[in-house]
């Protein structure tokens, strides 16, 4: 997949925002990472980097959109493919540009913090909302979520991309993940998951 814009979505469910002290947004929240954040858990490694605090997982439901956006579009007209993926966070870097008021991205746009799972075909927004997804630690459970638990679903957030800032073949749109995150360690493994479907598995690995 030629993958062009990596699109992100901050706060977009509200216990996830609670657990870091966060204000819910009144509007989708974006930011994006570039595509040389891209890993691919089908290496079986992700390495991160280590020496500037913790590496939070986030994990969250990534779409694929196939098309150029136009206005009434449907999330069925425009995405090809989702996954689950990983949104990794220098959570200690992002709490100290938030409060200085910098952008992210050096919190979240670092090689390797893009990280995707297993691409399936798009079945339909009724038939992805139908299952849970969600991130295995070590075999334990770290994170469970539902699309009906989303603070803006994917069509306000697809009208929202797309007529703020553009949506076409080969954008990536990361959803926002659920309330469960913390930080990895050397050798965690790393599992993501959609319908106790296994996507994705990683061994961590510090480098740097």
């Amino acid at each position: 997949m030629d993958i062009r814009n990596i699109y992100c979505v901050g706060r977009n469910y509200r216990l996830h925002a609670e657990e870091l002290g966060n204000e819910v947004p009144a509007s989708p929240m974006l930011f994006t990472k570039p595509t040389h954040a891209i890993a691919s858990m089908e290496s079986g490694s992700l390495v991160i980097p280590t020496g500037q605090g913790a590496v939070h997982y986030e994990a969250e439901l990534v779409f694929a959109v196939g098309r150029a956006y136009e206005p009434g579009m449907r999330p069925d007209d425009l995405i090809t493919h989702f996954t689950v993926g990983l949104d990794l966070t220098l959570r200690d870097v992002q709490e100290t540009i938030k409060k200085k008021g910098l952008p992210w991205l050096p919190a979240k746009g670092f090689r390797n913090s893009a990280v995707l799972g297993r691409w399936l075909d798009y079945p339909g927004l009724d038939n992805v909302s139908a299952h849970a997804f969600g991130l295995r630690l070590n075999g334990a459970e770290a994170q469970r979520g539902l699309m009906q638990d989303m603070v803006f679903g994917l069509q306000r957030l697809i009208d929202f991309t797309g007529s703020a800032y553009g949506l076409g073949a080969g954008d990536l749109l990361f959803t926002g993940t659920p309330a469960g995150v913390g930080a990895l360690s050397d050798g965690d493994e790393l599992e993501v998951w959609w319908n106790e479907d296994e996507l994705g598995r990683a061994t961590v690995k510090t480098e740097g």
